[in-house]
């Protein structure tokens, strides 16, 4: 077997501990912070505590920015790889949501001018955070299984679209401040505690199929979706997303293996990289199960049901 790297964006929310489990190499985007601070995103909590950052964030989100590495930060990663003589199966963040995936492409031709020889892949994973994480390691247990980087990335190409997202988002006035929802919207939502529930689209992005009233419901709710589309359960690895909202999902953990008996289910952080744009109020599970529709009807008939309680 011949050993390839996979690299991935700072937009997968893995932890050091999962990059060095995994043998997962990172590249970093960029940060904003108020008063114009710019650093590099990080995966581990050591410049800002995870509390005191989405404290502020709350209080203050317009304040934070992000930006992907550029082209020229992945060319040296690429080529620190290729210099080796590895291959290299490069792996982005959602090209819904970020223009890293073309980065990624321009670093490629960069890198195969200097070493034709080396067999570059780039791959739009069209997920994003621990959804996105949890791809990068589905990546290397191919590859530890054998698979050439050429059948892992064509593994994953054509599985993408089976990694699901069941969580809810509840902090609705932090999304109407970035934008996306009107601020009436969001004050109503959480004044009603409103969660809204949401899978992940043939574009990379996350639709809201519906909305229910209370985190008890929620959670039952997202139970049965999980029953409804995810597939041999007690073979898989699960990851929960939380932004500031942990003790849901240490909740939603226990009901996880309880009802599917996994080989193993990780709460895992939104670090600042992604926590910017997503805001606290997120408690999301991400696992492998059937083919997402291509218009998320099918999801959205199965959460419907549920939420009525059918």
């Amino acid at each position: 077997m011949s050993y390839f790297a996979i690299i991935a964006d700072a937009g997968c929310d893995l932890s050091e501990e999962f990059q060095q489990q995994y043998d997962i190499r990172i590249v970093n985007g960029h940060l904003i912070f108020p008063g114009g601070v710019e650093m590099l995103s990080f995966l581990k909590w050591e410049k800002i505590s995870r509390e005191q950052f989405y404290k502020d964030l709350k209080n203050n989100p317009t304040a934070y920015s992000t930006s992907p590495a550029n082209v020229e930060e992945f060319a040296a990663a690429f080529e620190a790889e290729a210099a080796q003589g590895h291959d290299i199966l490069a792996m982005a963040l959602s090209s819904g949501i970020s223009g890293t995936y073309n980065f990624m492409c321009s670093a490629r031709k960069i890198v195969l001018e200097k070493y034709p020889d080396v067999n570059i892949r780039c791959i739009d994973t069209l997920r994003y955070g621990p959804g996105f994480g949890l791809l990068t390691i589905h990546a290397s247990m191919q590859r530890s299984a054998g698979k050439t980087l050429d059948e892992t990335a064509e593994y994953i190409e054509a599985n993408r679209s089976r990694f699901h997202q069941a969580g809810y988002m509840d902090d609705l006035a932090f999304v109407a401040k970035k934008g996306r929802l009107t601020h009436a919207k969001a004050f109503f939502g959480m004044l009603a505690g409103i969660k809204a529930i949401g899978e992940c689209d043939s574009n990379g992005l996350t639709t809201v199929l519906t909305k229910v009233k209370g985190t008890k419901l929620a959670l039952d709710v997202l139970i049965d979706y999980m029953a409804n589309t995810i597939t041999e359960p007690e073979e898989q690895i699960i990851f929960i997303a939380q932004t500031n909202r942990l003790p849901q999902a240490e909740i939603y953990k226990k009901m996880i293996e309880d009802t599917f008996h996994p080989k193993a289910v990780y709460i895992n952080d939104v670090f600042p990289a992604c926590g910017i744009n997503i805001g606290p109020g997120l408690m999301s599970s991400y696992y492998m199960g059937k083919e997402i529709s291509h218009d998320l009807s099918v999801e959205r008939a199965i959460l419907e049901k549920a939420a009525k309680g059918e």
